[in-house]
């Protein structure tokens, strides 16, 4: 609760919006007609003041009745249109949003519910990323074969990287175009090396072209360990009169 709340107050210094792990009070405050801020104002204040000199009313409240309010607040809160929608959702957000909600119900625990969520999430964005990686080959005039490489390559996507290539066949000389692709992590640089490595024992020479700042700046980073053949793009410029 301190740390959420020097993280509110912090969030307003820099023009922000606090928040916290309960959104029934804003979709509360939303489906009665509130349109302001004023209304959570209200409400936060009517809490306290419930919380610090009404306490003794709220004990008198039978538990049976808070039941039934909780049960009315949930039917008037949760969004029944959505179930039309749920045959037609991705099975991984299905499977998060049970697994969140069996959580939530079983554990009482919402944050790590949701942290669990967004880390399978993560992992399953990764998993989709990792399979979209594609290879186009061609061979120029020179006799130099060319591999164009689209989408992210990161942890999940080293194995189907690894397997566009083939090391055996390929020519003397061989051109990685990332031009539609990015070196995200160190499992990718990693993997680029030894991708070097392998073209090298074979008496080859392989070459990375087209790769954006942010992706030279990793390999840069990682000069002391890795040994790869950067092609410098050429830098143009437009020539104008001074008047």
């Amino acid at each position: 609760a301190v740390a959420q709340g020097a993280a509110n107050i912090l969030s307003g210094v820099f023009s922000g919006m606090g928040g916290c792990a309960m959104i029934g009070q804003s979709l509360i405050n939303v489906s009665n007609g509130a349109r302001a801020r004023l209304s959570g104002i209200v409400a936060a204040v009517m809490l306290l003041m419930f919380v610090m000199f009404g306490s003794h009313l709220i004990e008198q409240v039978p538990m049976a009745a808070l039941t039934g309010l909780m049960i009315m607040v949930s039917i008037g809160t949760f969004e029944w249109a959505s179930l039309s929608a749920f045959t037609r959702m991705p099975k991984s957000d299905i499977f998060v949003m049970v697994l969140v909600t069996l959580v939530t119900v079983v554990l009482h625990n919402l944050a790590l519910a949701v942290i669990i969520g967004v880390i399978i999430s993560a992992l399953v964005f990764a998993w989709d990323n990792a399979k979209r990686i594609r290879a186009r080959k061609s061979i120029d005039e020179n006799g130099i074969k060319h591999y164009e490489i689209y989408g992210p390559l990161f942890f999940g996507s080293v194995t189907a990287f690894n397997e566009k290539f083939d090391v055996a066949n390929d020519p003397e000389e061989v051109i990685i175009d990332f031009a539609e692709s990015r070196v995200v992590d160190m499992s990718a640089i990693e993997a680029l090396n030894k991708m070097t490595e392998r073209y090298s024992k074979a008496g080859k020479k392989i070459h990375l072209k087209h790769l954006s700042p942010d992706c030279r700046q990793l390999l840069k980073n990682a000069d002391s360990i890795i040994d790869v053949n950067v092609l410098e793009d050429p830098t143009f410029k437009v020539a104008v009169d001074k008047i």
